[in-house]
């Protein structure tokens, strides 16, 4: 990504498609030009949220909802420290953030940080050729780096695809935290960092959880060396197909039949662990709204997804793993997704999705309570 100036939401801009339809607009946040896979997001709100979760680092994400920004932007809600988006797309952005908790305006927060986007393109049409074409290459070019189209076109099938990135170090913490529990200590859980979101260790700590929080890079040796009651692996970007240093941290881990819990890229490593394989979607699942079946209740959830990736396992059998039995524990109503695993001979479950609901809805708050009950059954 390349900066040429800040902020100017009046100079024009272009998204390029690989496959060579552009779109024009006009500039939002900074100015310059910026690469990444083009993706949808149908949250209607929440967009604070999405920009700073770790897992949409490298994409740039096209929201469907047309009004974008009217909240503004606080110092509350974000669930990192900076924006992960490469870029930003939407079709009418607020003029004049109104919310109490405002601290400035979207289009600010963006330039600040340097991100690239667009604003006043038909970002229905865009969806919908996402839809059928499915992701791809994009860039968004802005003031000065806007040039022939046919440059621009070059530039981007020059970026490098989402398809065997492996991007989850890049975003994981450098070094090891602690989140504590709050109220009396109960448990203490080992969280695999691969992309967190701050709300995913706060949800534990409610539950009274001293969450420590690992680096990708973290060895067997170290998770169990804070003498973990569970071990958690998080969501994160890239494709699961080149984690495979989780994947053996995770072996480990149920080879010891230590509790086990994984959401979104760590739904992926659990399937890998297992001997499943994984594969690219069309266009992914984005927002929060997403359908999903709990296949153990039959109880259907809302839920929060941010996932190009899916596990390949059979939805209508329990399969036979190294580690025991296996079966598919949810499944997404739209297009009979996997969306999530669990193992029948020892305590260990993942979701594809993300049940922190940061933003999103709190259908899928009792996960984070099922993890609890393992802990428990385990120290019984």
């Amino acid at each position: 990504m390349t900066i040429s100036t800040r902020g100017a939401g009046k100079a024009p801009a272009v998204l390029v498609l690989e496959d060579g339809r552009s779109f024009r607009g006009r500039a939002y946040g900074a100015v310059g030009e910026t690469f990444g896979e083009a993706v949808f997001s149908t949250g209607m709100t929440g967009y604070q949220e999405t920009l700073t979760d770790p897992s949409y680092h490298r994409q740039v994400v096209v929201m469907t909802a047309p009004h974008v920004g009217n909240t503004g932007v606080n110092d509350e809600d974000p669930e990192s420290k900076r924006i992960w988006v490469s870029g930003y797309v939407v079709r009418d952005p607020a003029r004049v953030p109104s919310n109490w908790r405002s601290r400035r305006s979207l289009d600010e927060e963006l330039a600040s940080q340097g991100v690239v986007g667009i604003s006043g393109i038909d970002t229905r049409a865009l969806t919908r050729h996402l839809r059928e074409r499915g992701a791809m290459r994009v860039g968004i070019f802005s003031g000065n780096a806007i040039q022939d189209e046919g440059i621009l076109l070059a530039k981007v099938r020059q970026a490098p695809e989402m398809s065997g990135a492996d991007l989850a170090a890049e975003v994981a913490t450098k070094e090891a935290y602690v989140v504590p529990a709050v109220g009396t200590k109960k448990f203490t859980v080992a969280a695999i960092d691969l992309g967190i979101k701050g709300m995913t260790p706060h949800r534990m700590a409610e539950r009274g959880i001293e969450v420590h929080v690992l680096p990708a890079t973290a060895t067997l040796e170290e998770v169990y060396a804070v003498r973990p009651d569970g071990v958690f692996f998080s969501n994160g970007p890239g494709d699961p197909s080149t984690a495979d240093h989780p994947v053996s941290v995770m072996r480990g881990v149920l080879e010891r039949k230590t509790p086990l819990f994984g959401i979104c890229f760590g739904n992926q490593i659990l399937g890998r662990s297992l001997g499943f394989g994984t594969y690219k979607l069309k266009y992914g699942h984005r927002g929060i709204n997403q359908p999903v079946q709990d296949r153990t209740t039959g109880k259907v959830e809302v839920t929060a997804h941010n996932h190009g990736f899916a596990v390949d396992a059979p939805l209508d059998k329990v399969s036979d793993t190294e580690f025991g039995r296996a079966e598919v524990s949810h499944v997404c109503l739209n297009d009979q997704v996997v969306e999530g695993l669990q193992l029948l001979d020892q305590p260990a479950f993942s979701v594809q999705y993300h049940p922190e609901a940061a933003a999103g809805p709190h259908d899928a708050a009792y996960l984070f309570d099922r993890f609890v009950t393992l802990m428990e059954g385990q120290r019984a």
